[in-house]
């Protein structure tokens, strides 16, 4: 008994060295977003900015480059509010939408429009071909009460998201 005590307190008092082997790696995004077009609001009376270009506005466009088909989702959000303005004395309403402008593949990316989901002010594409999809969104907002704009200059921003499925 007295020998088993011995060789319990020697493996319970025996030191070990430990050593951790980090493992690492650079993973790149097979899905590019770029804009190709930078929107402008046009101003058709006091109250109103819009990209319409009946209106005097350009249509933001944004382009995704995607290199690895059903890997990454397109999310595209239209402005709610300015990101730079003149003080304003009332609330804005935003409205907007975003669609397909155009595709490098018409047969594996021509359901993308008709497939994709919209929740709010975002509008959501399974990107699940290769290649190049433009996306067009419109923006528009209305000083409340129909009161005017005061003058200035005004930037929103579109957030175009390429996400990982």
């Amino acid at each position: 008994m007295k020998k088993l005590i011995l060789i319990l307190a020697a493996i319970m008092s025996a030191s070990y060295a430990l050593a951790d082997a980090p493992i690492s790696g650079n993973v790149q995004s097979r899905c590019v977003v770029t804009t190709d077009t930078p929107g402008v609001y046009g101003n058709p009376n006091a109250y109103t900015l819009t990209t319409t270009p009946s209106d005097g506005g350009v249509l933001p466009i944004v382009r995704f480059d995607v290199t690895l088909a059903d890997a990454y989702y397109a999310q595209i959000t239209y402005p709610t509010e300015f990101s730079s303005s003149p003080s304003l004395s009332d609330t804005v309403t935003w409205t907007g939408s975003t669609e397909v402008s155009a595709v490098s593949d018409a047969t594996n990316m021509g359901s993308y429009e008709t497939d994709k989901t919209t929740f709010g002010e975002t509008s959501q594409y399974d990107l699940t071909a290769t290649g190049s999809t433009w996306f067009k969104t419109s923006s528009s907002a209305v000083m409340g009460g129909n009161k005017a704009f005061p003058g200035g200059s005004y930037t929103a921003t579109v957030e175009a998201k390429c996400i990982a499925q």
